[in-house]
């Protein structure tokens, strides 16, 4: 069994959470050396900020589970 991509895309946004830093810190996420997206965590607002490159949009989020379901659907669907 393969292990879970959307389980790696919470660790990654979950180690921007626990980063010891009261700035906002960023990761870009790719598919195939494509990139799809970046979230920038601010620690201030306790929130998500995903930048969607394909459709040069912005989305705000205070859930990581739903900032990591968007990263899903943009790297697999």
């Amino acid at each position: 069994m393969e292990s879970s991509q959307l389980v790696a895309i919470i660790n990654r946004l979950d180690a921007m959470i626990k980063e010891d830093s009261q700035e906002e810190t960023t990761r870009r996420f790719e598919i195939d050396g494509v990139e799809k997206c970046a979230v920038t965590y601010d620690p201030a607002s306790d929130s998500f900020s995903l930048e969607e490159f394909d459709q040069h949009q912005s989305f705000q989020f205070d859930n990581i589970d739903l900032v990591a379901m968007e990263i899903y659907d943009l790297l697999y669907d």
